[in-house]
C-alpha cells in the first residue's frame, strides 16, 4: 500500500510538470509572466505558492463543500476573474497598487522577519486564483485518487497527490517566470510603464475569460495539435503501473473478509471462463463470511422500513444484488430478480438490492423511491451512498450478485448480465443444502438480453471520464466547441456550447453526435426545475416509427426525472449517426447501449 501510495505521488509530481508545458497551462501562463516580472524578487515564489494552496484545495477540500452546499460549479472561475481584474486594476494605478502592497504587508507583517516590499504576499494572492483557473487540467491520476464524489472518504494520501501534481506544475511554473524576469530586466529602468502593461494584461485576460474565450482558443488549438502536445501525461497515466497503483489504492478501504471474497468470485469466474463452467452444489466454495449490511441511509420495503441484517436473515438463502437505478445492465437483470423474488420467497430465499449510486442524482432517496416504484421491485432495497456495504465486499461492478447460504457464508458470484439459468440453479442448490424444498418448477423468468453486435462501449460525457470525443481531451468549464462534426465509428462530438462538470455535461445551445454500433441507445438525462426536450436525429433525419426508443415521441424526449431514457429500439443491430439537439438546461450523463 505504502509502495503505491508513492508510486501515485511520483506519478502525479510528474503528469503535474508535463501538463506545466501542454495547452491547458495557456490560461494561466500569460498572466503568471506578467505578475512574476513585477514587483520583488520573492513575488514569482508567492504565485507558485499561491497556486500550489489553492490548485490542492480546490481539487479536494472544494469538492466536499460544493456537494455539501450546493454551490454552482462556476464560482471559482468567477472569483479567479475577480482577483485577476483588481490586480491589474491596481498595477494600473501606482497609488492604488502601494496601497494594496502595504495593507498586505501589514496584515502579514506578523509572519514575516522583515517588512520588506518583496511581493511575496501579493504574489500569493495571484498565485491563489491562478489555482482555481489551473484546477480543470488535473488529469487521470488525480481524478483516479482525489474524489469526484463526495461520497468518498478524505485521506491525507490522496492530499500527498494532489500536492504533488500541483508542485509538479508550480515548478515548471516558476522556472518560466524566472526566465520573463530575466527578459524584462532591460526594462527595469521603466518600472511604472511595465506595471502598467502587465497590469493592462492581466485585464484583459480577465476580460477575455468572461467571455470564455480562453477556453475556445484552447479547445481550437487542441483539435490542430498531436496527441502528445495535446495531452502529454496519457501515456504515462495509462501505464500498467499506475493502473496497478491505483487499484491497490482503492483496495486499501476494503475489509480483510471483503479481499477474501473477491479473491473467491475472480477464481470462480477464471474457472467459468476457462469452460469448467459453475461448480455444481458438492463444489460450490465458501468465499468467507457475508459482510452485513454496513453504512446504509434510507431502506425500502421492509417492515417499517427498518434496516435489515444477516443475522436477522440466519436460515435463509439471501441473494445481495449491487445495483443504480440509471444502469441499463442493471435494469435488465430485474425481470430475473423479480422471478425468483416471487418464485423463491415462500421458500426461503430473500433478495436484498444494495442501491449504490454511479451519478450524484441517485443519492436521493426520493429518486431511488420513485426508480422502484417505476420497476416494480417488491423485495428489500437499501442506499449505500458512501460504498460502505460496496467496499466490504470489495465490489466493483454494476450490477453485481453475491449468494449467501444459510449459515452466512458467500458461495456464488456473479457480474454483469446474463447466465440466468445457472443463477437459479445455484439458488436452489443453496435452498435444498439448507433443507428448504425449492419443488420441481422454476421460475420461467425471461427478460432483454443485450445485442451480441454491440461495439460501441459504454461513454461517459463528464470530464472524469470522457473518452473517444473528436474534441480532443474534455475539461470543466464553459466551451464553444463550434460546428458539431461527425464522429468516426464508436466516437462522440461536442459542438456549440457546453458547460463541462465532472459528472455530466449541460447544454448551453449546443449540440451531440455519436457514431454507434448497436440495436438500442440509452442515454442518462436530467433536467434541473421544469420539463426539457431533445430533438432525436437518426442518420440525419427526426428519428421515428420501429426505430425510436420507449421514451421518444414525435422525434423528441421530454426529460423531467433523472433517470435513463431509451432513444434508439431497432429491429436488428446496425452502424449509425445519432444527433441529439437538447434545450438549454439539459444534462447529459452517459450513453449505454443494447
Amino acid at each position: 500500500m505504502l509502495f503505491a501510495m508513492a508510486l501515485l505521488i511520483l506519478f502525479g509530481f510528474i503528469a503535474g510538470a508535463a501538463t506545466a508545458v501542454s495547452p491547458c497551462i495557456l490560461p494561466v501562463l500569460p498572466v503568471a509572466l506578467a505578475a512574476g516580472a513585477t514587483g520583488g524578487r520573492r513575488r514569482p515564489i508567492g504565485i507558485v505558492a499561491g497556486l500550489v494552496a489553492s490548485f490542492t484545495f480546490a481539487t479536494v477540500a472544494l469538492v466536499y463543500a460544493i456537494d455539501a452546499f450546493g454551490l454552482p460549479d462556476e464560482l471559482l472561475r468567477n472569483l479567479a476573474i475577480l482577483v485577476l481584474l483588481l490586480f491589474g486594476i491596481s498595477l494600473l494605478v501606482p497609488a492604488l497598487s502601494s496601497r494594496i502592497e502595504a495593507s498586505v504587508s501589514r496584515f502579514t507583517g506578523r509572519f514575516q522577519p522583515e517588512r520588506s516590499a518583496d511581493g511575496f504576499w501579493s504574489g500569493t494572492l495571484v498565485g491563489v486564483s491562478l489555482g482555481f483557473v489551473y484546477a480543470p487540467c488535473a488529469g487521470p491520476i488525480l481524478a483516479g485518487v482525489i474524489t469526484v464524489s463526495a461520497a468518498q472518504p478524505f485521506t491525507a494520501g490522496r492530499l500527498a497527490v494532489a500536492l504533488a501534481y500541483a508542485l509538479g506544475s508550480a515548478l515548471v511554473l516558476y522556472l518560466l517566470m524566472l526566465g520573463g524576469r530575466r527578459l524584462t530586466v532591460p526594462l527595469s529602468k521603466r518600472l511604472p510603464q511595465l506595471q502598467a502593461g502587465m497590469g493592462a494584461v492581466m485585464i484583459v485576460f480577465a476580460l477575455v475569460m468572461v467571455g470564455d474565450y480562453d477556453l475556445r482558443f484552447q479547445n481550437a488549438i487542441a483539435d490542430d495539435l498531436p496527441a502528445f502536445v495535446v495531452n502529454p501525461t496519457r501515456e504515462l497515466e495509462s501505464t500498467t503501473a499506475a493502473r496497478e497503483a491505483l487499484a491497490d489504492l482503492r483496495r486499501a478501504d476494503v475489509s480483510a473478509e471483503g479481499e477474501k471474497i473477491a479473491n473467491g468470485a475472480a477464481a470462480q469466474q477464471e474457472r467459468e471462463s476457462s469452460g469448467s463452467g459453475p461448480p455444481v452444489e458438492s463444489d460450490l466454495p465458501k468465499f468467507g463470511a457475508a459482510p452485513d449490511f454496513t453504512g446504509t441511509q434510507q431502506w425500502f420495503n421492509t417492515p417499517g422500513n427498518r434496516a435489515l441484517s444477516l443475522d436477522r436473515l440466519k436460515g435463509r438463502v439471501v441473494l445481495v444484488d449491487f445495483w443504480t437505478y440509471s444502469c441499463i445492465n442493471c435494469i435488465r437483470t430485474q425481470p430475473y430478480l423479480k422471478a425468483w423474488d416471487e418464485r423463491y420467497r415462500s421458500d426461503g430465499l430473500t433478495i436484498v438490492g444494495v442501491h449504490t449510486p454511479e451519478f450524484p442524482f441517485e443519492r436521493s432517496a426520493a429518486n431511488v423511491e420513485d426508480a422502484i416504484k417505476r420497476a416494480g421491485i417488491g423485495y428489500p432495497v437499501a442506499q449505500d451512498n458512501d460504498f460502505a456495504t460496496w467496499d466490504a465486499y470489495a465490489n466493483r461492478y454494476w450490477p453485481a450478485e453475491y449468494f449467501i447460504d444459510a449459515d452466512g457464508q458467500v458461495r456464488y458470484a456473479h457480474f454483469g448480465e446474463g447466465d440466468y439459468d445457472e443463477k437459479e440453479k445455484v439458488i436452489r442448490e443453496l435452498l435444498a443444502e439448507a433443507g428448504r424444498d425449492p419443488g420441481r418448477g422454476g421460475s420461467g423468468a425471461d427478460g432483454v438480453t443485450a445485442s451480441r453486435r454491440i461495439t460501441t462501449p459504454e461513454s461517459y460525457l463528464g470530464s472524469a471520464r470522457a473518452d473517444r470525443f473528436v474534441n480532443g481531451t474534455i475539461i470543466d468549464g464553459v466551451h464553444d466547441y463550434g460546428r458539431l462534426r461527425s464522429p468516426p465509428p464508436d466516437h462522440l462530438s461536442f459542438g456549440g456550447k457546453w458547460r463541462i462538470s465532472p459528472d455530466f455535461a449541460v447544454a448551453d445551445g449546443g449540440e451531440l453526435g455519436l457514431e454507434f454500433g448497436a440495436r438500442r441507445v440509452f442515454l442518462v438525462l436530467g433536467s434541473p426545475d421544469r420539463p426539457r426536450k431533445v430533438r432525436v436525429l437518426l442518420d440525419g433525419r427526426p428519428i421515428a416509427g420501429p426505430m425510436a426508443g420507449a421514451d421518444v415521441a414525435n422525434g423528441s424526449v421530454t426529460v423531467d426525472d433523472e433517470q435513463l431514457y431509451s432513444l434508439v429500439e431497432m429491429p436488428e443491430a446496425g452502424r449509425h449517426q445519432l444527433t441529439l439537439i437538447p434545450d438549454k438546461g439539459i444534462e447529459a450523463y452517459a450513453f449505454t447501449f443494447g
